[in-house]
Order: structure tokens, then sequence, then C-alpha cells
């Protein structure tokens, strides 16, 4: 039967596969279809029983080298009695030493209308006030007690001396003459300032035979800028002119210093002369 049954499907995977290249996997792999299936069904069952079979034998092994260890403990060591000498300590009791000290009985009586009359004896020297007459005693010692003297002197010192008075210096204040330790100056120098003066100098509107003069004054302020320009020459239209050249002039100035080094507001003059060629 079986034969009958590969006999039949060898023929129709020769009819299948007729004018084919027979050659091609899915033939062989036709051919070979039961060879294959019965491999892969002896596989199976063979690691199925493998995987029923191994906890079976794993439980054996375990079985046989578990071991009952019993374990006995001593009971308590019970020590003899000790004997241990009694040691006796004796101990004398300290006793208060008393010391009578000579005094007289300072209490005020109470007043009464009989009052009996009692000798009084005469208070010693050495005697200390108490509540009890007792002359016969030990005198009492002598105070020997010496108050410390307060320490003098070691206390903040209060000055008197009137306060000084520190004027405050006017920040508008401008400093000439003596008081100038250092005149302004231009950077780079006064005669490059006199070159900038006459290349900015614009005499196209001016008409004189003579010669032309006129003092520039100005303020050199701390930052190095100029301020408060003047001019105090005869011709009017020449110091205006000159006013506005000193203004057009770009550049700081080194300001004026003070004898203590700290820069101050400084008068600069400048003279402007000038002959025109027409």
């Amino acid at each position: 039967m079986k034969n009958m049954h590969q006999n039949q499907e060898f023929r129709f995977n020769e009819i299948l596969f007729e004018h084919r290249n027979k050659e091609y996997g899915a033939y062989v792999l036709r051919n070979e279809s039961d060879r294959i299936l019965t491999k892969a069904l002896f596989i199976g069952v063979s690691l199925l029983a493998a995987v029923s079979i191994t906890p079976v034998i794993m439980n054996a092994f375990k079985s046989n080298s578990e071991r009952t260890v019993i374990c006995t403990y001593p009971g308590p060591i019970v020590l003899d009695d000790v004997d241990t000498p009694e040691i006796q300590v004796q101990v004398t009791p300290i006793r208060p030493t008393k010391q009578e000290v000579k005094m007289y009985d300072s209490s005020v009586p109470t007043p009464s209308n009989h009052a009996p009359d009692t000798n009084t004896e005469q208070i010693p020297d050495d005697a200390v006030a108490g509540l009890s007459n007792n002359f016969k005693a030990d005198p009492a010692p002598q105070n020997t007690y010496v108050p410390t003297a307060p320490t003098i002197g070691t206390g903040p010192v209060i000055s008197t001396a009137p306060p000084v008075i520190v004027t405050k210096e006017d920040p508008n204040k401008i400093t000439t003459g003596d008081e100038l330790g250092q005149e302004a100056g231009f950077i780079g120098g006064i005669d490059a300032f006199r070159n900038k003066v006459m290349n900015n100098f614009d005499s196209s509107g001016l008409a004189s035979d003579e010669v032309m003069k006129t003092t520039v004054t100005f303020i050199v302020e701390r930052d190095g800028t100029i301020s408060a320009i003047k001019a105090n020459g005869s011709n009017t239209e020449f110091n205006d002119e000159a006013i506005r050249t000193i203004k057009s002039i770009k550049g700081k100035w080194i300001p004026g210093k003070n004898k203590k080094g700290e820069s101050v507001r400084s008068y600069f003059k400048f003279p402007i002369s000038m002959k025109l060629d027409n």
C-alpha cells in the first residue's frame, strides 16, 4: 500500500515537472517529503521523551544526595560557687569641730511694763553681734578683708577738642595762578593745535590791511573738554571766526592739575594774529 502510494506520488511529480528543470529544489523536496516527515516525527518524539524523563532523573539524584544532619548542643555549664573573702572596711566618722566665738546679744528686747532689772555687763571690744551673750569665749577673728580699689583711667577717653571743620571744595571752582601744579595742554602738543587752527580758519569774509589780533580764552574741564570760549580782539568778525575755528577742532585736552595732582578746571589762553593779503 505504501509502495503504491509512493509510486503514485512519483508519477504525479514526473507529470508535474515534465519538460522542467528537475534539479530545481521543489522537485527534490517533493520526492523526499515522506522521508523528511518521518525523520522529524522521530526527532519530536525523542525530544518529548527526554523532557518527560529529565525531572524523574533529577528527583532520583536529589533524594540520594539529601542527608539528615542531627546536631546536639551541650547543656548549660554550671560553675561551682566561688568563695570570695569578705573585706571589712572601717569608716571613722568625722566629727565637726565646734568653735565658740565671743559675742553679745544684739536682739532688741520686747517692750513691757514689767521688765525685770538685769545687771548689764560691759560688752568686750572684741565681741561680735549675735543672739546671746557669750563674753567668755574666744575673741572673734579679725576682719582682714581689703576691698579691691577700682581701676581708674581704663575707660574710653572722651576728647574735648573741637571738631575739625573740613571745607568742601566748590566743584565749579576754576584753579588759577599758584594753585596750579600743571597747566592744561592739548593732546598732541600746542603746535598740533596751532596748525589745526590755521588750517580751519576761514578768512574769506574778512577785509583789512592791518594785522588782526585776538586772544581766545576758554576753560579746560576735568574731562578734557573745553567750554566758555571767548575772544577779546578789536575786530568782531575776526573774533567770531576765531571762536568758530576753536569749536570746530576735534580732539581733547589734558586737564590741569593742582598741587595734589588732582584734575581741576583751569583757563587757557590762545593768541591769534593774522595779516590778510588783499
